[in-house]
């Protein structure tokens, strides 16, 4: 049967109009111009006065709007983040680091995944440069040409890479490598491999390059197998060409090769240490939890983080530089994390 045309409707209830900073200048009974610096720029106004605004903001839900406060300005309160992998666990420190630094200035970050595509890392930076003040990239795909562009635009910092021209922070690699060859010499190793990551990564060029001047100066030998995809089947796919090599110890380029290598070792009764050891960089959460447990060089993942962001907001006009910067600047140092995938070298 039709319903009757008389019959009334059922209506969708109206959303709540957001409250303004007029609804709560009523409110707590002082000017907008006294919430706004009160909510903004905290310990600007009476305290007494600042409580009884921020009670007024939470009675109303009142929430300040990043773009509207951009306007007069010229700042988002925002910082991108770009990273290429999010199922890297080399990132969850970057990003933690980021995080705390971001949350201390009253910044919000935000952050986009490439999955490890330079054109799609171009086209995410494009959306999100507008709606920042500056940009952090964490682990990028793109050219120094391109990244140079970007720095015209927005400040730009990078993260593990170094570019002419853009703001950078790399870990110092020296000491945590210096520790590692020590370590091997100490148990009897004398040839070594290096487990190349991606041709394009300048972390893998640079750890190559120390590796190779610190060896020699011992007295060592090493070689380079690579490149090799820095994913556990890139280091399990590795294995017939590290046994070939007869080295006694391995040196991979990041803990997720390695963590693969030593997968493979271990289906193909391959012994580590007992044929030959294994060290990865960069001591991810999980690399404690393989059998044998991974030696590894560490890097200060969330001190990089932070650093960065701080590194950008000084770019930005946001903070001055200060003395706790400089410090946090110089705890940037990497050093060995020894564990059971390394031991005595057997006799060649």
């Amino acid at each position: 049967m039709a319903a009757d045309a008389t019959e009334p409707r059922p209506t969708r209830a109206r959303a709540r109009a957001a409250a303004t900073i007029y609804d709560v200048a009523k409110l707590a009974g002082v000017n907008p111009s006294t919430v706004s610096r009160a909510l903004t720029q905290p310990g600007r106004v009476n305290a007494g006065t600042e409580a009884r605004i921020r009670e007024a903001a939470a009675q109303l839900k009142y929430r300040t709007n990043p773009m509207a406060r951009a306007l007069p300005t010229g700042r988002t309160k925002t910082l991108g983040l770009l990273i290429a992998d999010i199922t890297n666990p080399v990132i969850f420190g970057i990003v933690r680091g980021a995080e705390q630094a971001a949350g201390e200035f009253g910044y919000t970050l935000v952050f986009a995944e490439s999955q490890e595509s330079g054109e799609r890392e171009a086209r995410s930076a494009e959306r999100i440069l507008p709606a920042v003040d500056a940009l952090v990239l964490g682990t990028t795909r793109l050219p120094d040409e391109q990244i140079r562009e970007l720095a015209e635009v927005k400040p730009v910092v990078v993260l593990n890479r170094e570019i002419q021209g853009v703001s950078t922070v790399t870990p110092n690699l020296e000491p945590g490598i210096d520790q590692a060859l020590a370590h091997l010499e100490m148990l009897g190793h004398t040839s070594l491999v290096f487990l190349a990551g991606p041709a394009e990564s300048w972390m893998s060029r640079r750890r190559w390059d120390a590796l190779r001047t610190g060896a020699e100066a011992r007295g060592m030998t090493i070689a380079s197998i690579g490149p090799v995809e820095p994913t556990i089947d890139g280091g399990r796919g590795a294995l017939a060409r590290v046994i070939a090599s007869r080295a006694t110890a391995i040196i991979a380029y990041n803990d997720i090769m390695a963590i693969g290598l030593l997968r493979a070792a271990g289906e193909h009764g391959v012994l580590v240490p007992g044929v030959f050891s294994i060290l990865g960089f960069d001591d991810i959460f999980g690399s404690d939890f393989t059998s044998p447990a991974l030696t590894t060089v560490r890097s200060p993942l969330a001190a990089a983080g932070r650093y960065a962001v701080r590194k950008a907001l000084e770019l930005a006009g946001a903070v001055e530089a200060d003395d706790a910067a400089a410090v946090e600047a110089a705890t940037l140092e990497t050093e060995l994390v020894i564990r059971g995938s390394t031991g005595s070298a057997r006799a060649v």
